[in-house]
């Protein structure tokens, strides 16, 4: 089988290429396959503090694979657990930056959402066109759009199939950062740089604060952020950090 998933390192930075070119980043079984077992295989490595996900200058991933879903049943479908695929990347322990440029559509837009935050190119394009082919989005995208940009303009790229440019999407908070056109890569590298320096222990509650206080009510939320507060006090990140602050030096995070 191909590489449809490329692997680069850089410290504690870990950079995944969807790797189908020609298919402009079609996402296939065997590519999500790929792509699940990459992540999670570096989320395991307690050396990888940040993980990047790209695809090329041109296109992050352009959706599905029509051919390969066309021919699909609806018993494949369930059996397959397609969709799921998703959720797992969702799910990654260690923080996803998605470095998005070109186009980001239908599944493509949905991998990008999964992920914790999206560094987009000037050129990037977003949107969920799967009714145009008689289907609806079900890897997220009714969800998790809407959650990001709200009911009314999440209606307005689900039914009718109009795309998002870097600028509105950067204006409605689907995206973080959006910067000029070669450096959508450098940028969402430098972001997980700068993630990767910071304790790793306190930045993964960090993220799971904010996931899960998302889809709760901000009592809950709260609640559950002085836990995981008192969580991060008593790891040795902590300690060390409070330490090097008093002693103006640079801290030695060890993830303990």
């Amino acid at each position: 089988m191909p590489d449809l998933v490329l692997v680069e390192r850089d410290g504690p930075v870990a950079v995944v290429l969807l790797n189908r070119p020609d298919q402009l980043n079609a996402l296939s079984d065997d590519l999500m396959d790929q792509l699940v077992t990459t992540l999670t295989g570096l989320d395991r490595d307690e050396g990888v503090r940040c993980i990047v996900l790209g695809g090329s200058e041109r296109v992050f991933a352009a959706g599905a694979d029509i051919a390969e879903l066309a021919k699909s049943s609806t018993i494949d479908l369930y059996y397959q657990r397609r969709v799921e695929r998703w959720d797992e990347i969702a799910g990654l322990w260690t923080p996803l930056v998605a470095a998005v440029s070109g186009f980001c559509l239908g599944g493509g837009c949905e991998l990008a959402m999964a992920c914790d935050l999206i560094v987009a190119s000037e050129t990037a394009q977003f949107g969920q066109p799967e009714t145009g082919v008689g289907v609806i989005p079900g890897a997220g995208g009714t969800q998790r759009l809407t959650r990001a940009v709200g009911k009314a303009l999440a209606m307005d790229v689900i039914l009718s199939g109009r795309f998002l440019s870097a600028d509105e999407a950067l204006r409605t908070g689907l995206v973080a950062r959006v910067v000029a056109r070669e450096a959508w890569l450098d940028e969402a590298k430098r972001v997980a740089r700068a993630i990767a320096e910071k304790a790793p222990v306190a930045t993964r509650l960090a993220k799971e604060a904010v996931d899960r206080g998302f889809d709760s009510t901000l009592t809950l939320g709260l609640e559950l952020e002085r836990r995981l507060l008192y969580l991060a006090f008593a790891s040795e990140d902590a300690k060390e950090g409070l330490n090097a602050f008093l002693e103006k030096r640079k801290p030695e995070f060890k993830g303990r």
